[in-house]
């Protein structure tokens, strides 16, 4: 029995030192660069350019379309202020029959704001702790229409 036992032992290890070198190899790339340079041409230059570049466009298409005096100092207020990440977006719509300015402010819980053609805020339809704004205009995303881009903070 010792004997078989010894026999398995030695055959194990045998078997581990073989089976743990088979197939293993590492080995670095020491062939010098077709042209002998490093800075050669064995990369070629992609062959096309990139086709989605998501960068914001540097021109965006504002309206500025009869822009109310009230809504000129709104926006040079911002642009007195530090940037808000994300930018500043003010937009025209349509809503219940009037033009109203939607203005979305920078990032954590503040409301966006809705104001008239005057400048008088009607209501925050959305941001705050719950998202939900403050339960003024909760139709608003819903009955908005006639969407033109007015300023988005362009720093």
């Amino acid at each position: 029995m010792r004997l078989f036992l010894s026999l398995a032992v030695s055959s194990l290890a045998i078997w581990l030192s073989t089976a743990c070198g088979r197939g293993v190899a590492v080995n670095t790339p020491t062939d010098p660069p077709v042209s002998g340079n490093v800075n050669g041409n064995d990369t070629p230059n992609p062959t096309s350019t990139n086709t989605t570049d998501l960068r914001a466009s540097a021109t965006a298409a504002f309206d500025t379309t009869a822009r109310p005096k009230w809504l000129a100092d709104r926006i040079q207020a911002h642009l007195a202020e530090p940037k808000a990440n994300p930018g500043v977006q003010i937009s025209r719509y349509t809503y219940k029959g009037q033009v109203v300015y939607y203005e979305t402010l920078g990032c954590c819980d503040q409301f966006s704001n809705v104001y008239n053609a005057k400048g008088k805020l009607i209501c925050h339809p959305d941001g705050g702790l719950t998202g939900k704004g403050d339960g003024q205009c909760p139709d608003f995303d819903k009955n908005k229409t006639g969407e033109s881009l007015v300023w988005r903070d362009p720093r």
